[in-house]
């Protein structure tokens, strides 16, 4: 099964809290902060929601 790396590239302050509350259960703290997650229709939605504070990229 294909991964998805992401990374966050912006702050969540000032952001609504569903999106500060969805990069949280990503994994991400602070800017800069990386994890590889299995790719899932679950996550594929989370991306979405806050795919203007982050980065993705397919990983094997």
């Amino acid at each position: 099964m294909a991964r998805l790396k992401i990374k966050q590239e912006k702050s969540t302050i000032g952001r609504k809290k569903n999106q500060r509350d969805t990069v949280r259960s990503l994994g991400l703290k602070r800017i800069g902060d990386v994890v590889v997650k299995e790719d899932r229709p679950e996550v594929r939605g989370m991306v979405h929601t806050v795919r203007h504070m982050v980065t993705v990229e397919e990983v094997d």
